[in-house]
């Protein structure tokens, strides 16, 4: 008699069991509709992952509260490495990494699809104090800003979480000039503000 080699996956397999979802399941699953420029819809959601969409408004929350966990999921990097390819120091330092920053957004496929398919719920979940997304961008703001500080290399204008607020803002109002006023996106204009307003 041939004795197979078991693992744990081969016996749920054989006794015909799933192994149970989880939130991490949810959100990984809602990040792959996303970067594919896929709407994200709960119900889709909690049928492909065998259950209830009340078990799933318990895990993650809202549809909005999902998203933005997801939009945060590739924002967060995506400042990180703005801002640790940004040369210098000061207010030019922190230019450049905006202006890297909302290049990265701008350029972004799956973020523009969001934007073009979803314009109005875009902006409230990432341009208002209501949504953890602006409020987590302006944090990291805040921290950059304050490094510059630290290291004598920046006399802010005004209080920094204020300005942090400030520069987030000046960078929401040309990544989404095309949803406030018609214009096309553009990643230098931010910079030019910020580096006028930081001098």
């Amino acid at each position: 008699m041939v004795v197979v080699a078991e693992t744990p996956l081969t016996r749920h397999l054989a006794a015909g069991k799933v192994p149970r979802r989880s939130p991490m399941d949810a959100f990984e699953l809602a990040r792959q509709r996303y970067l594919a420029g896929e709407r994200v819809d709960m119900q889709d959601l909690a049928v492909e992952l065998g259950i209830s969409r009340a078990t799933l408004f318990r895990w993650v929350g809202n549809r909005d509260q999902l998203i933005a966990e997801v939009i945060w999921s590739f924002t967060e990097p995506a400042l990180e490495r703005a801002v640790t390819a940004a040369p210098g120091q000061g207010g030019a330092r922190i230019a450049t990494a905006v202006e890297n920053f909302t290049r990265g957004i701008i350029e972004a496929d799956y973020f523009r699809a969001y934007v073009s398919r979803e314009p109005e719920a875009c902006l409230r979940l990432m341009t208002t104090r209501a949504s953890v997304v602006q409020r987590r961008i302006v944090a990291k703001i805040q921290e950059l800003l304050q490094e510059e500080v630290d290291r004598g290399a920046l006399a802010p204008p005004m209080a920094l979480p204020d300005l942090a607020y400030v520069i987030t803002r000046i960078g929401e109002s040309f990544v989404y000039a095309d949803l406030i006023t018609g214009d096309q996106p553009d990643a230098t204009k931010p910079a030019a503000a910020v580096a006028a307003l930081l001098r």
